[in-house]
């Protein structure tokens, strides 16, 4: 089996959980997924199947979309709700105040990751330091906030946001700056993604339904994947350099950097780069005989 499910991950599961119990209730060991979600998060976490784990990195850097709640009045060491307090404060701030301050994070923002993440420094994971009362200085980098816009009114010190951003982006860090420039505090409340790239919370499947549906029924294909990409079908021929992964001396007739590209039988072989000359392989996802 090749191709991507789209999974809705629970409450209470680790992202790695999800791979784990797909891995039994399909009946494959090569699974992967696009993306870790916080095991109090909920939503959207596709997972790719056999030779579709190649693509894990270009979902993994496609754009993401969450809806948040943002709780004012305090800051935690986890930057949710799933923390212990470290400090608070009154919450004076209209709702006009909010808008006002979340218009400030469109576009390219410097982020700073949370001690609680899975970022490795020096070796070791970030979480994994916290977890002994250790804090470092990380490195800030930067992330871009495509959408950002208020889902709730202010009431009773909590809205929530719908937020479109850039692979790496962490929201809960995005809901505790948004309380540092109100002055009044933040971290986040619940969570739920409902998008990556192309895979939408409509379309997503629990584990539960996983098991009782027909995998093949609602596995995405690879080449679904690069659909944006124009195809170049290959004649016989060319069998032999094309199994073989070689460079491809052909015409191009469409103009494009990335191609798919197929063998005379229409069998996907994979995504292609144009050097200007040549298509060389980019990502190869077939191979005669298989």
């Amino acid at each position: 089996m090749d191709g991507i499910i789209n999974i809705y991950k629970e409450k209470g599961f680790t992202s790695h959980d999800v791979v784990a119990k797909a891995r039994g209730i399909l009946r494959q060991k090569k699974i992967g997924h696009t993306g870790t979600l916080d095991p109090d998060a909920t939503g959207v976490l596709p997972i790719c199947i056999g030779e579709a784990t190649k693509i894990v990195p270009y979902l993994s850097d496609a754009n993401k979309t969450y809806e948040a709640e943002v709780i004012l009045g305090a800051y935690t060491t986890t930057e949710d709700a799933s923390g212990e307090v470290v400090e608070e404060f009154s919450v004076e701030v209209s709702n006009e105040q909010v808008l006002d301050v979340l218009a400030t994070f469109v576009g390219a923002y410097e982020q700073t990751p949370p001690m609680y993440s899975a970022i490795k420094i020096n070796g070791q994971r970030l979480y994994e330091l916290a977890r002994q009362n250790i804090v470092i200085d990380r490195p800030s980098r930067m992330v871009e906030i495509l959408e950002l816009e208020q889902m709730s009114p202010l009431k009773d010190g909590r809205f929530k946001i719908r937020v479109v951003c850039s692979k790496g982006t962490y929201v809960r860090t995005l809901c505790t700056d948004i309380g540092r420039k109100l002055k009044c505090g933040a971290h986040m409340g619940e969570l739920t993604r409902t998008r990556v790239g192309e895979f939408d919370i409509e379309q997503s499947v629990t584990l539960k339904q996983l098991e009782k549906l027909n995998a093949e029924e609602i596995l995405i294909s690879i080449e679904k994947m690069f659909e944006q990409y124009p195809a170049v079908v290959v004649d016989q021929s060319y069998n032999k350099f094309l199994y073989n992964g070689n460079p491809l001396e052909v015409k191009i007739a469409a103009a494009g950097l990335f191609f798919r590209v197929y063998d005379y039988m229409n069998h996907f072989i994979g995504l292609y780069k144009w050097s200007g000359e040549k298509l060389i392989v980019e990502k190869m996802f077939y191979k005669e005989g298989k």
